[in-house]
């Protein structure tokens, strides 16, 4: 009697255990597959004309996407947000200045203009206005005579660049227009375009869409409309919803080049591109809108624990990639302890047979 006791004890006891086994055994392998099933990837990078392009997260400043990044271009009127970055900080938006012939003596023939005309008076926050909304060359010259000078400008622009890290900006113009020698990258006017988010006026001027130059109006003002097409919805392109700035450019060298910004549910994602070779003049802004898209559907990256040094880009993001079960670095310990039990499951078998040999023994 006490052998047959025995015997259902360690019967129910590898019952048990090959319970376990399997259940084990069944976790492990189809564990590693249903996460593999289930893990959510980013969306396929578009494939765009532009020379170079970049999107980035505007508050990790993580790098989701690019194309040639750090590839040195002429960088037209994106530049002038490294001309505002610089000097914004530096000229009370309440001085009024009587505008000169030395203020425009230096604006390069063909330069885009909003109008600041000889002995008329202006606030600093119009002349900014011009810079942003018109692009005017002739806002930038008097703004950087009123700075100091063209040369002191240059010197400070050259190294706010070095500052935030825009290792691949040369600074020959104050307002992008082509000089030999000057360039830029698409990081680099992220990068710029970033710092200047710091600057309440950099973005209260950047997201203006209409203004009054000067503000303080009188027979000789005029309305002005910002020059970005994806802003104000112009030219036969839609305004994208939730964008915030922040600077377009043109010139025969650079082609078109944009840095364009929007927030959707508390996020902002930046994009820089440059010189579409595709399309009309408004490729710049449907390639920017792609991106702009694209990068709303990513994940929201984790900010870094810490950051050593200037942001770099990261390689061009890929389509979603999904682990194979059987290489997951969790399945060889799952499927070893399995097979331990299991081993442990034929003691009692073993330990069976040699009682039921002993019972029939004469």
């Amino acid at each position: 009697m006490v052998i047959f006791i025995r015997s259902r004890a360690l019967i129910s006891r590898a019952l048990v255990t090959s319970g376990v086994c399997a259940t084990l055994v069944a976790g492990a392998a189809a564990g590693p597959a249903h996460a593999a099933r289930n893990a959510a990837g980013p969306p396929a990078v578009p494939s765009l004309s532009a020379l170079s392009w970049e999107v980035m997260d505007a508050r990790t400043g993580t790098v989701l996407a690019a194309r040639a990044p750090h590839r040195r271009l002429p960088p037209a009127s994106t530049l002038k947000t490294l001309f505002a970055v610089t000097v914004l900080p530096h000229l009370r938006q309440d001085t009024v200045h009587r505008a000169s012939w030395a203020d425009l003596a230096e604006v390069a023939e063909g330069s885009s203009e909003v109008g600041v005309a000889e002995g008329h008076r202006y606030t600093v926050a119009d002349l900014w206005r011009g810079v942003f909304l018109s692009s005017g060359n002739d806002a930038v010259h008097t703004l950087a005579r009123l700075n100091g000078g063209l040369s002191r400008t240059l010197g400070q622009m050259q190294a706010t660049a070095r500052r935030i890290g825009a290792r691949d900006t040369q600074v020959r113009s104050p307002d992008g227009f082509d000089t030999p020698g000057q360039y830029s990258s698409a990081h680099d006017l992220a990068l710029i375009a970033r710092e200047g988010f710091k600057n309440p006026d950099f973005r209260r001027y950047m997201g203006t869409k209409f203004a009054r130059f000067p503000a303080s109006g009188g027979p000789d003002a005029y309305e002005i409309q910002n020059t970005n097409r994806l802003l104000v919805g112009s030219h036969g392109v839609e305004p994208y919803p939730g964008l915030i700035g922040v600077k377009n450019g043109y010139t025969t060298q650079a082609g078109t080049t944009l840095v364009s910004a929007a927030t959707r549910a508390g996020r902002t994602i930046l994009v820089t591109v440059m010189n579409p070779q595709d399309g009309d003049f408004n490729q710049v802004y449907e390639e920017s809108r792609t991106l702009l898209d694209w990068g709303f559907a990513t994940p929201t990256p984790q900010p870094p624990k810490q950051q050593a040094g200037p942001l770099r880009a990261a390689a061009p993001a890929t389509a979603p990639t999904h682990q194979d079960p059987e290489e997951a670095p969790g399945l060889p310990r799952h499927l070893g302890a399995a097979a331990a039990l299991l081993l442990l499951t034929c003691v009692p078998l073993i330990l069976r047979r040699r009682l039921r040999a002993r019972r029939n023994r004469p």
